[in-house]
Protein backbone atom coordinates (compact mmCIF):
# COMPACT_ATOMS: atom_id res chain seq x y z
CA UNK A 1 0.00 0.00 0.00
CA UNK A 2 3.05 2.43 0.70
CA UNK A 3 4.19 1.93 -2.41
CA UNK A 4 0.68 2.76 -4.15
CA UNK A 5 0.89 5.93 -2.40
CA UNK A 6 4.56 6.21 -3.03
CA UNK A 7 3.76 5.66 -6.76
CA UNK A 8 0.77 7.87 -6.66
CA UNK A 9 2.44 10.69 -5.25
CA UNK A 10 5.62 10.81 -7.51
CA UNK A 11 3.02 10.94 -10.44
CA UNK A 12 1.13 13.71 -8.71
CA UNK A 13 4.49 15.66 -8.86
CA UNK A 14 5.70 15.33 -12.13
CA UNK A 15 2.44 15.93 -13.64
CA UNK A 16 2.23 19.21 -11.34
CA UNK A 17 5.73 20.18 -12.22
CA UNK A 18 4.96 19.80 -15.71
CA UNK A 19 3.00 23.41 -16.40
CA UNK A 20 6.25 24.69 -14.62
CA UNK A 21 8.95 23.49 -17.27
CA UNK A 22 6.66 24.17 -20.25
CA UNK A 23 5.87 27.83 -19.19
CA UNK A 24 9.70 29.15 -19.50
CA UNK A 25 9.96 31.84 -21.43
CA UNK A 26 11.27 31.95 -25.13
CA UNK A 27 13.18 35.19 -24.64
CA UNK A 28 15.15 36.95 -21.83
CA UNK A 29 15.11 40.36 -20.41
CA UNK A 30 18.14 42.55 -22.56
CA UNK A 31 19.78 45.71 -22.58
CA UNK A 32 17.99 48.68 -22.31
CA UNK A 33 17.81 51.65 -25.22
CA UNK A 34 16.60 55.30 -24.27
CA UNK A 35 15.86 57.20 -27.75
CA UNK A 36 15.36 60.72 -27.82
CA UNK A 37 13.40 62.24 -30.44
CA UNK A 38 14.96 65.55 -31.17
CA UNK A 39 13.11 68.43 -33.96
CA UNK A 40 16.35 70.78 -34.54
CA UNK A 41 15.02 74.60 -35.59
CA UNK A 42 15.76 76.00 -38.67
CA UNK A 43 19.60 77.50 -38.78
CA UNK A 44 20.35 75.81 -35.48
CA UNK A 45 22.08 72.68 -36.72
CA UNK A 46 25.41 72.98 -36.92
CA UNK A 47 25.26 74.82 -33.03
CA UNK A 48 23.52 71.93 -31.62
CA UNK A 49 25.93 69.34 -33.43
CA UNK A 50 28.91 71.39 -32.00
CA UNK A 51 26.64 71.20 -28.65
CA UNK A 52 26.29 67.57 -28.90
CA UNK A 53 30.59 67.20 -30.17
CA UNK A 54 31.43 69.38 -27.00
CA UNK A 55 29.43 68.94 -23.94
CA UNK A 56 26.35 65.73 -24.94
CA UNK A 57 29.45 63.14 -25.86
CA UNK A 58 31.96 63.47 -23.25
CA UNK A 59 29.49 63.19 -20.68
CA UNK A 60 28.30 60.16 -22.06
CA UNK A 61 31.62 58.57 -22.84
CA UNK A 62 32.66 59.64 -19.18
CA UNK A 63 29.38 57.69 -18.42
CA UNK A 64 30.65 54.57 -20.17
CA UNK A 65 33.79 54.27 -18.78
CA UNK A 66 31.97 54.25 -15.04
CA UNK A 67 29.88 51.64 -16.62
CA UNK A 68 26.68 53.26 -16.33
CA UNK A 69 26.46 53.47 -20.43
CA UNK A 70 27.42 50.43 -22.91
CA UNK A 71 26.92 52.71 -26.08
CA UNK A 72 25.89 55.77 -27.02
CA UNK A 73 24.56 57.34 -30.84
CA UNK A 74 23.64 60.29 -32.83
CA UNK A 75 21.11 59.59 -35.62
CA UNK A 76 20.09 62.00 -38.49
CA UNK A 77 16.58 60.84 -39.83
CA UNK A 78 14.71 62.56 -42.61
CA UNK A 79 11.70 64.02 -41.28
CA UNK A 80 8.35 63.65 -43.24
CA UNK A 81 6.22 66.29 -41.79
CA UNK A 82 7.49 69.49 -39.52
CA UNK A 83 5.88 67.78 -36.49
CA UNK A 84 8.59 64.65 -36.49
CA UNK A 85 12.15 64.62 -35.70
CA UNK A 86 15.27 64.98 -37.26
CA UNK A 87 17.60 63.79 -34.92
CA UNK A 88 17.89 61.06 -32.70
CA UNK A 89 20.06 60.72 -29.23
CA UNK A 90 20.60 56.76 -28.34
CA UNK A 91 21.73 55.55 -25.26
CA UNK A 92 22.09 52.10 -24.30
CA UNK A 93 22.42 50.68 -20.66
CA UNK A 94 23.26 47.33 -19.80
CA UNK A 95 19.60 46.30 -18.01
CA UNK A 96 16.82 48.25 -16.36
CA UNK A 97 18.10 47.71 -12.57
CA UNK A 98 20.90 50.58 -14.30
CA UNK A 99 18.17 53.19 -14.40
CA UNK A 100 17.61 52.82 -10.69
CA UNK A 101 18.64 56.23 -9.15
CA UNK A 102 20.61 57.34 -12.41
CA UNK A 103 20.33 61.16 -11.99
CA UNK A 104 22.56 60.60 -8.82
CA UNK A 105 25.01 58.41 -10.66
CA UNK A 106 24.87 60.98 -13.43
CA UNK A 107 24.74 64.22 -11.46
CA UNK A 108 28.43 63.74 -10.13
CA UNK A 109 29.99 63.11 -13.72
CA UNK A 110 28.50 66.05 -15.72
CA UNK A 111 29.51 68.16 -12.70
CA UNK A 112 33.19 66.96 -13.56
CA UNK A 113 32.97 66.84 -17.02
CA UNK A 114 30.65 70.03 -17.36
CA UNK A 115 32.20 71.64 -14.52
CA UNK A 116 28.46 72.59 -13.79
CA UNK A 117 25.90 71.81 -10.76
CA UNK A 118 22.56 69.82 -11.87
CA UNK A 119 21.21 73.51 -11.16
CA UNK A 120 23.31 74.77 -13.67
CA UNK A 121 23.02 72.18 -15.78
CA UNK A 122 19.55 72.26 -16.13
CA UNK A 123 19.38 76.34 -17.16
CA UNK A 124 21.49 75.19 -19.67
CA UNK A 125 19.21 72.52 -20.92
CA UNK A 126 16.54 75.20 -20.99
CA UNK A 127 18.67 77.29 -23.02
CA UNK A 128 18.86 74.49 -26.11
CA UNK A 129 15.33 74.98 -26.44
CA UNK A 130 17.15 77.83 -28.85
CA UNK A 131 18.52 74.94 -30.99
CA UNK A 132 15.81 72.30 -30.63
CA UNK A 133 12.56 71.12 -29.21
CA UNK A 134 12.32 67.33 -27.77
CA UNK A 135 9.83 66.13 -28.63
CA UNK A 136 9.96 63.17 -26.77
CA UNK A 137 12.01 60.04 -25.18
CA UNK A 138 10.96 56.17 -25.62
CA UNK A 139 12.31 53.49 -23.30
CA UNK A 140 13.04 50.27 -25.26
CA UNK A 141 13.93 46.98 -24.13
CA UNK A 142 15.22 44.26 -25.92
CA UNK A 143 13.80 40.86 -25.82
CA UNK A 144 16.73 37.91 -26.44
CA UNK A 145 15.51 35.47 -28.37
CA UNK A 146 16.72 32.09 -26.85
Amino acid sequence: MNRLYASLLCLLLAVAAAPAIAQERPYADGPVVVVSAIKILDGQFENYMAYLSKTWRPVQQASKEAGLVTEYHVYSATAHNPNEADLYLVVNYPNMAALDGIDEKMDPIMAKVTKLNYKQADEASGKRTVMRTLLGQELLRELVLK
